[in-house]
């Protein structure tokens, strides 16, 4: 109810609401609806009279001929008389605040029961069920328990004992304790563990002097030596270490990491069910089997489907904010151990599970803000690794699983280590230091808007992949038939040549020669290694793997092992094609940078897969 001695000069009891001096001229004069005016919002003190005389007590506006109401003989109606909540909604947000921790307590009480069931009655998969469930259990009780209790403790311990003194030596003093404590790893790895059969402790020695090899071109190569930051390289290359024996050596390892790639690629491959339904045949109890278009795994229906899709449910992640949330944990994670961005963090994350154009979409509004260094490191990302979705590809050949997990795990910190030793960072990137969520310009409305609207941008990102591939593979297929054209003139034909006729592929085998022996790859096995090199860059890592499955009765184990390693990337010129289009449809505003750093993101790429092989060749 409006009082005489406020600022409330009328209340409009039909909209529920009541104008000040301020307000009431630009109230709507032109509304059929009475408005109830104090004595006090007349400053005369001079009621209006009715233009046709009226005397019977009541006043009229002058403006619009409006009924006017005194405010002291009528009062408002309340709030409850015109609300349009009911009676049961009223009840129920007595009640909101609840909502939020039983949902939780159910969430908790699915995942001990989830656990539990998989501890009676799956036991092959507990290691990294265990660890997940509890990871989130414990994501959940940490929104109710204060995380102080535990982190001030730490921080105050930390801060004390480790990172004073530590910051207190000179930076070249820390520097060369990281150099040693780095060499202590790569020597620890490459001679204490026991010899596989048919395996000598100069072959591993070899691929430490490979290892010493790869870090000394990339610095020479570097485009501002002065700019490197030395503990991203240091870290990059204990990670990779430190995972390699992880992984290699211990079963809990791989066990978890074979469980979240399979994972992403079930996932991935949902895909095939609506392509089904456009060029084949969707599966069923009665009829299981895939069309034959799709188990032949065919580039348009298979990877096109799955990129349109993901891209489609990276869209709806990023409304419910949950990849904002996974790019302010893991670029906490990678800021404080190797000096890099949250984007390139994710990014790096996230290749060897969902591949080279998924991952970058997981950093889409931030792909137009990127430095090159960025840009470089997103690039090499995705050369660096393959994808969970392909791993089954690839296990068909009768690759090991066990060596591609690994590769594509290694990969990680080797990425970035190269990346940041061929093109370090020398400016600010937007997603270093405090997380800064970028805007999405989507402007969904709900989660199924957000997910059309991302089918639509995976449509186009599709395209501009399915355009680039076509073009650079019809590319190398023309400079293939000049060259065989020239070979004849020189006699280098199949028909005079144990090999092939000239060709990029056989070119690149003699060029990667000796990229071949700084692996580690025994001395009968080279030329065919660097022959598999050849193929998988020139035309990609399907064709080389399915050449080294033939070719495996004629190696011997370790030059197989070293060569599964090698091949396990998409450091090809079909997917510089696919990196060029999708980060160029994702940040339209960096084509000429990411066309520019494409090149040596993709030697970057290519040299990373070759020193996680001869990481591993310390191992094998």
């Amino acid at each position: 109810m409006a009082h005489q001695g406020n600022r409330t000069v009328a209340t409009d009891p039909e909209a529920g609401r009541a104008y000040n001096e301020q307000e009431i001229s630009s109230v709507n004069q032109t509304t059929v609806l009475p408005t109830y005016r104090n004595n006090g919002g007349n400053p005369s003190g001079n009621s209006s009279t009715s233009p046709a005389g009226s005397s019977n007590g009541e006043d009229y506006d002058r403006k619009d001929n409006k009924e006017v109401v005194d405010l002291s003989t009528v009062e408002p109606k309340h709030e409850e008389e015109y609300s349009e909540k009911s009676a049961f909604t009223k009840k129920l947000n007595q009640y909101a605040h609840l909502k939020r921790p039983l949902i939780h307590a159910a969430l908790v009480l699915f995942g001990l029961a989830f656990f539990v069931c998989t501890i009676i009655l799956n036991r092959d998969y507990w290691i990294p069920v265990t660890v997940i469930v509890w990871f989130f259990i414990l994501l959940i009780a940490f929104q109710y328990i204060p995380t102080t209790i535990f982190t001030r403790p730490i921080e105050s311990n930390w801060a004390n004992f480790v990172e004073k003194p530590w910051f207190n030596l000179h930076y070249y003093v820390r520097l060369a304790i990281g150099w040693v404590a780095l060499l202590g790893l790569v020597f620890g790895s490459a001679f204490g563990f026991p010899l596989e059969p048919n395996t000598t402790y100069g072959q591993r020695a070899q691929s430490v002097f490979g290892l010493v090899c790869f870090q000394l071109i990339l610095y020479l190569t570097s485009r501002n030596r002065k700019a490197i930051q030395w503990q991203t390289i240091i870290v990059g290359l204990g990670f990779q270490q430190i995972l390699a024996m992880f992984v290699l050596r211990s079963g809990a390892g791989f066990a978890i990491f074979n469980w979240i790639a399979t994972l992403a690629s079930d996932f991935l491959t949902q895909a095939y069910v609506g392509s089904a339904f456009f060029f084949g045949t969707i599966p069923t109890p009665d009829n299981p089997a895939w069309s034959p278009v799709f188990d032949g795994f065919w580039f348009f229906t298979n990877t096109l489907g799955a990129i349109v899709f993901f891209i489609a449910f990276a869209e709806m992640m990023y409304y419910f904010g949950v990849l904002q949330w996974i790019i302010a944990k893991l670029g906490w994670f990678f800021l404080k151990t190797m000096n890099v961005s949250g984007a390139e963090a994710v990014v790096a994350a996230a290749s060897p599970f969902i591949g080279q154009g998924e991952s970058a979409c997981m950093v889409k509004p931030y792909v137009n803000q990127m430095t090159s260094s960025e840009i470089h490191q997103t690039l090499t990302s995705g050369f660096a690794t393959i994808a969970g979705s392909v791993l089954a590809a690839y296990i068909g050949f009768g690759m090991p699983a066990v060596y591609l997990v690994t590769s594509a795990v290694m990969s990680i910190p080797a990425g970035i280590a190269i990346s940041k030793l061929r093109w370090p960072e020398t400016e600010e990137p937007l997603t270093r230091g405090k997380i800064t969520v970028a805007r999405d310009d989507s402007k969904a409305q709900n989660a199924l808007h957000a997910f059309s609207n991302g089918a639509w941008f995976g449509l186009r990102v599709a395209g501009l992949i399915l355009a680039n591939v076509l073009t650079i593979i019809a590319l190398v297929t023309v400079i293939n038939g000049v060259l065989a054209y020239i070979g004849r003139s020189f006699n280098i034909t199949a028909e005079h040549t144990s090999k092939a006729p000239l060709s990029l592929e056989l070119i690149f085998s003699y060029l990667f020669y000796p990229l071949s022996w700084l692996m580690g790859v025994p001395k009968a096995d080279i030329l065919t290694v660097g022959s598999l090199l050849g193929t998988k860059l020139v035309q990609n890592e399907f064709v080389a793997y399915s050449m080294l499955a033939e070719l495996k009765p004629t190696m011997t184990t370790r030059g197989y092992n070293i060569a599964v390693y090698a091949l396990c990337g998409f450091a090809n010129l079909g997917s510089l094609g696919i990196q060029i289009g999708v980060l160029s449809a994702l940040g339209p505003n960096r084509k000429a940078a990411i066309v520019k750093c494409s090149i040596s993101a993709l030697a970057c790429g290519f040299l990373a897969t070759c020193q996680t092989a001869g990481i591993a060749g310390q191992l094998l």
